[in-house]
């Protein structure tokens, strides 16, 4: 998969209601153990972690869904992508490959 192909996986993953299928997406995605950080949480690592928080987000999102409005730079491994979240909002992730998939992200909003 390209870098784009893995972003776009990496955001179904947070598109996706259902734990089981979430599970299933996020083994192709993330490392095992996978670092997410954003600003209200210090360090979720592993699959199982990240996906409970997932779970929380989705509940009150409704039908929103996020989708990928730019890459902004790949390089070393690396990728700086903005997100949208529905029409308004928007946010940054700066994540880490391994492997073709993602090792560690650090989301921002704006």
């Amino acid at each position: 998969m390209s870098t784009i192909d893995v972003i776009h996986a990496y955001l179904d993953v947070w598109n996706e209601p259902d734990a089981a299928a979430r599970s299933a997406l996020m083994k192709s995605v993330l490392t095992e153990d996978s670092l997410y950080v954003d600003p209200e949480n210090a360090g979720l690592r592993g699959h199982a972690e990240l996906s409970e928080v997932i779970g929380r987000v989705r509940s009150g999102l409704g039908d929103l869904r996020f989708s990928l409005d730019a890459v902004v730079g790949v390089h070393h491994d690396r990728a700086l992508f903005r997100w949208r979240l529905g029409p308004a909002v928007t946010g940054y992730d700066v994540v880490e490959f391994d492997g073709g998939r993602i090792r560690s992200i650090v989301g921002f909003f704006a």
